[in-house]
């Protein structure tokens, strides 16, 4: 499954190369993808060689070839709704009789990928499995699971290697520990406070920096409801 974002730009590649023959520039790209940077450009080509979208010919200038398209429910850009750069999908739905093998009282909650604790990270997109977590570890609505990277808020008990347990949300309070996607690429689990008209997205690790965001540059994806560790 790939990003909003990163099936733009296959699009964008496969639909140039078909016009041209050739691929488009980097600036070309970040132009059409209205991207602030090309910085973000090579993080998108470097996702999409990783998962075998593209291939870069070496030795050739702006040599790119597409290899395969996603299916059309392959993309979170196919349609709107849930799309962070976590996942869209059928998201766990608290239940009970639902398990991955633990207690028959116990709710399956699927594991959507990775977040950023520390500097934010493009998101891997994958439902590898799923977690068997109680009931009352839970809320009302929809859930899932992140693996977490980093150590940016470890001050809050959040550990690499953690699952973060996720309340499917697209607003939160200030103090709120969420699920941010900056500008439509980077995932990251930070406080969210509000500072005057911008969003601060803090970390609860001294070495890490508060950033300071315009609301059109964060979109809340969830809020942290629990933490899931294994021993």
């Amino acid at each position: 499954m790939l990003t909003r974002k990163q099936y733009e730009l296959l699009r964008f590649i496969n639909e140039r190369l078909k016009e041209a023959g050739v691929p488009p520039s980097f600036d070309e790209m970040k132009d059409a993808l209205d991207l602030r940077s090309k910085s973000g450009i090579h993080r998108l080509i470097t996702a999409l060689e990783e998962r075998g979208f593209i291939r870069r010919l070496a030795n050739r200038a702006r040599a790119i070839e597409v290899i395969k398209l996603p299916d059309v429910g392959g993309a979170a850009g196919g349609k709107r709704g849930f799309t962070p750069s976590v996942i869209e999908g059928n998201l766990g739905k608290v239940r009970s009789g639902s398990s991955d093998g633990g207690s028959n009282d116990n709710v399956s909650v699927p594991v959507m990928g990775r977040i950023a604790a520390g500097t934010p990270i493009e998101a891997i997109q994958t439902r590898s499995h799923t977690i068997s977590v109680p009931p009352d570890m839970l809320g009302s609505g929809e859930h899932y699971a992140l693996e977490v990277r980093g150590d940016s808020m470890m001050e809050a008990g959040i550990l690499d290697g953690d699952m973060a347990l996720i309340q499917k949300n697209d607003v939160a309070d200030t103090g709120d520990i969420v699920v941010a996607l900056i500008d439509e690429e980077e995932a990251t689990l930070k406080r969210f406070r509000r500072k005057g008209a911008s969003i601060a997205l803090e970390p609860a690790n001294a070495s890490y920096e508060v950033r300071i965001l315009p609301p059109n540059r964060v979109q809340i994806q969830g809020k942290l409801i629990g933490i899931y560790r294994k021993y």
